[in-house]
């Protein structure tokens, strides 16, 4: 076939060989845009005949091919059945170009059939544009080469994106497995990224391998820190229920003491071996608390209570002394004084045989009795200067004597040693008794 005889849009030369033009590194610019197949069933006669004994021609660069024959018709649709096989061709060219431009499938695949399908055109039972067919193929199959190389890269980069975020993941759970110290959030941890590793795919088995045992070993390691951690506090908190039902024991063998002070101050040391014996195991801490917290209560209240009886005796005691007094403030030495004397002696022997009153109100009563004490002394004294200076003055000495000792029970009890005040209200008493001797023997005269 002459020049002049190639059919419209026939491509003079083949394409190039795709796979030198991969193995020369050709890129994506290599074809600008894929060749145009025309449909051969649009017009079939451009591509081909029908001779009279019915032999179906295909038109190629290199001149007419016999594709088969034709005896079942006219010529017409003999062509148009061999043009519609080429045309299935073409589409199936097509879905293998649209596969790799969807990125759908495996490359190498859509490579082996577009090579299948090129190796084939030559002795296709077909008759269409074979030399665009082929072009169109040849880009086919150099797209194929440019993704299969596109695949790999990607397959490349996604290993080296694998294997980088389980390097990052094992060096944060070996950070966890050396240093964490919050177990829950810690373990929580370890557990989210278990999970993230099972879901990094893609990397060889020999590296996997690798960074797994880094991350077993991490993990290994936190769950023994933990463990110990765990076993250590079961030791503590077993010691600590040991020591705390040794205070509630104790506790509870206070609860029935008078000795309200003492005990008191003993409730207040154990409160503080409490605290300083840390937590128990939880339903043994809350049991032994309940029975601490009861023992307490039940020794406090029973010291209110007494207090408060104590209290209620001691304001009666207070209303029969403010009775006394209304009768020592009657007493006047110019009646008589030793009369005045020996009514402030019985007086004074009725009020301590009353006892104790608040001590807010001890002050105001003792110095309203000490105001007629003195004025019976000072009328003692007026006589005793007209008589007997010595006796007079053996009996200033015991006055003096009596009120150094009464003044130092007054700050004892104000500062709460009713110890000292005790002693020192005997020393005065003594004194007095001594003080009223020399009185006596001073009127008498």
């Amino acid at each position: 076939m002459t020049e002049q005889d190639t059919p419209a849009g026939a491509v003079a030369k083949s394409a190039p060989n795709p796979a030198s033009t991969a193995a020369d590194g050709a890129s994506s610019e290599t074809r600008a845009a894929p060749p145009v197949v025309p449909i051969a069933s649009d017009a079939p006669e451009r591509w081909g005949r029908v001779d009279a004994e019915g032999t179906v021609f295909v038109t190629t660069q290199d001149g007419e091919r016999a594709v088969g024959s034709w005896q079942a018709g006219a010529a017409d649709e003999g062509l148009a059945h061999f043009a519609r096989k080429f045309d299935d061709v073409r589409t199936e060219v097509e879905l293998l170009e649209t596969r790799l431009n969807s990125h759908a499938g495996d490359p190498k695949h859509t490579l082996t059939t577009a090579q299948h399908l090129r190796d084939g055109v030559s002795e296709a039972a077909v008759v269409g544009d074979l030399a665009s067919l082929t072009a169109r193929i040849d880009y086919v199959v150099d797209h194929a080469h440019r993704a299969i190389e596109q695949s790999k890269a990607d397959k490349e980069q996604a290993r080296a994106d694998a294997v980088a975020r389980k390097e990052e993941l094992a060096a944060e759970a070996e950070r966890i497995g050396s240093e964490a110290t919050q177990w829950k959030s810690a373990g929580d941890r370890l557990r989210a990224i278990l999970d993230e590793w099972k879901t990094i795919k893609g990397i060889d088995r020999k590296t996997d391998e690798q960074l797994w045992r880094r991350f077993s070993k991490a993990r290994e390691a936190f769950n023994r820190r933990r463990g110990s951690h765990f076993a250590e506090l079961d030791r503590q908190r077993a010691a600590s229920k040991t020591r705390k039902q040794e205070l509630v024991e104790e506790a509870e063998s206070l609860t029935e003491s008078t000795d309200w002070a003492p005990t008191a101050a003993r409730y207040k040391q154990l409160m503080a071996d409490w605290k300083a014996a840390g937590r128990a195991p939880k339903e043994s801490d809350d049991a032994l608390w309940q029975q601490f917290r009861t023992a307490q209560d039940t020794f406090f209240s029973r010291r209110s209570a007494a207090f408060a009886e104590r209290d209620a005796e001691f304001e009666e005691n207070a209303t029969l002394k403010e009775q006394l007094l209304s009768e020592a403030e009657q007493i006047d030495p110019a009646h008589g004084l030793k009369s005045a004397q020996e009514h402030l002696h019985r007086i004074q022997e009725r009020w301590d045989a009353i006892g104790k009153v608040p001590r807010e109100r001890m002050r105001d009563l003792e110095g309203r009795l000490r105001s007629v004490a003195d004025r019976v002394r000072s009328a003692s004294d007026a006589q005793w200067r007209r008589t007997d200076p010595e006796a007079q003055a053996r009996v200033d000495q015991f006055r003096e004597r009596v009120e150094q000792f009464r003044n130092q029970a007054d700050k004892a009890r104000a500062a709460g040693d009713e110890r000292r005040a005790q002693k020192a209200d005997e020393q005065a008493e003594q004194w007095q008794e001594w003080l009223a001797a020399a009185e006596q023997a001073l009127a008498s005269r």
